[in-house]
């Protein structure tokens, strides 16, 4: 019984909120903007579209809430501090919705507006060593990746989740993960250096 207490985090980040939130749903509200803009940042690069983004960011946490209940935490021991279950279920929840609603969209095709928008550069911060057109060029190369070698990148460097984390919402082994990440970068050089922007 002791040594499976032990597989427990005992630093789970956002435990005190879920149970704030178990306790009172109203105060599942600390949780939603803990992580919306989080969630929605995944939306768009995952669906292009920043309405159909808005829809299953908001389908995305009213899943969470219902199914609230029956989290159960389940971080290992040697996360540390900065874990958060909570979170990763929350991006698998996301991750699923997300799912149906390209599943929907291909049997009602629509154009958007929205897909002549530029997707946010989330490189901003690193003008000085990565200027505007080189990060938009590279972002763009990633929207390029497929499936699960799209999401891992995305998760690993713009929402900056671990290996372990990004298994976890992946529903894949850590190993595979690492091949994901590795492979989609190495398409992203290739796709680059095709386009004549190695540079980025």
């Amino acid at each position: 019984m002791e040594a499976g207490r032990a597989r427990l985090a005992p630093f789970d980040l956002d435990r005190s909120l879920v149970e704030a939130a178990r306790a009172d749903p109203a105060r599942f509200d600390a949780l939603y903007r803990k992580y919306v803009a989080q969630v929605y940042s995944f939306a768009v690069y995952e669906l292009g579209d920043h309405h159909e983004a808005e829809d299953a960011t908001e389908r995305t946490f009213l899943s969470a809430l219902s199914a609230l209940p029956r989290f159960e935490e389940r971080a290992d021991v040697d996360a540390g501090s900065d874990a958060s279950t909570f979170r990763v279920w929350l991006f698998r929840i996301a991750r699923n919705v997300i799912a149906e609603r390209r599943r929907r969209s291909r049997r009602r095709p629509e154009a958007s507006i929205d897909l002549a928008l530029a997707t946010p550069d989330p490189l901003d911060v690193e003008t000085t060593v990565v200027d505007r057109e080189a990060a938009t060029s590279a972002w763009a190369a990633v929207d390029r990746l497929t499936g699960d070698r799209r999401q891992a990148v995305i998760l690993r460097f713009v929402h900056e989740m671990s290996t372990a984390d990004i298994a976890t919402v992946l529903d894949r082994s850590e190993g595979a993960v690492r091949v994901l990440i590795h492979r989609g970068l190495r398409s992203v050089a290739r796709d680059l250096a095709r386009r004549g922007e190695g540079r980025a």
